[in-house]
């Protein structure tokens, strides 16, 4: 299921591709993708903790908001974050997917959206059924907690727009 839009949001693109978003604000998006796949990274680490890809991949990512890692690095560095998961339980695989979702910012902006997605489906995948929506909300509200000031609104309008298509884990 694709998780971007067939038309994008041009406050998710770069200034550069004829969109609004600056820089600085890509890079806070980066750092906060980042912050949420890392946030649910120990349920990889758990099941395969053998395999630094993801962990390799937020560094990557990391890198690349530095301006010490080019964009073309970091986003083929995404696929080997999100092989990593092939075949895993649920909560493990979803969170090698953020990690992978995460470190794609750096080619697109909007993959923000889909780290903090997977992070999500990560952790209410690890919950016991009857916690699972319990287990949703409260990554989701920590994920909302996290995003810097600047970006709030963005974040939280571009979670509305896009929940359809993110398996509706940004719902109320």
């Amino acid at each position: 299921m694709p998780i971007l839009p067939k038309e994008r949001d041009p406050r998710l693109i770069t200034v550069r591709r004829g969109g609004t978003l600056t820089d600085e604000h890509h890079h806070l998006l980066a750092e906060w993708a980042a912050r949420c796949a890392e946030h649910v990274l120990p349920l990889f680490e758990q099941e395969s903790p053998d395999d630094p890809a993801p962990r390799d991949a937020l560094a990557v990512g990391r890198g690349w908001v530095r301006g010490e890692v080019p964009m073309r690095e970091a986003h083929r560095t995404s696929f080997r974050a999100n092989a990593a998961g092939r075949g895993l339980p649920d909560p493990a695989r979803f969170a090698a997917l953020a990690a992978g979702q995460a470190v794609a910012v750096a080619h697109v902006a909007a993959h923000a959206l889909g780290a903090a997605a997977y992070a999500i489906r990560a952790a209410a995948a690890a919950a016991p059924p009857a916690g699972s929506e319990a287990a949703r909300l409260r990554e989701r509200d920590w994920q909302r907690e996290q995003v810097p000031a600047a970006l709030r609104d963005l974040v939280v309008d571009d979670q509305r727009l896009r929940s359809a298509i993110c398996w509706h884990v940004f719902d109320d």
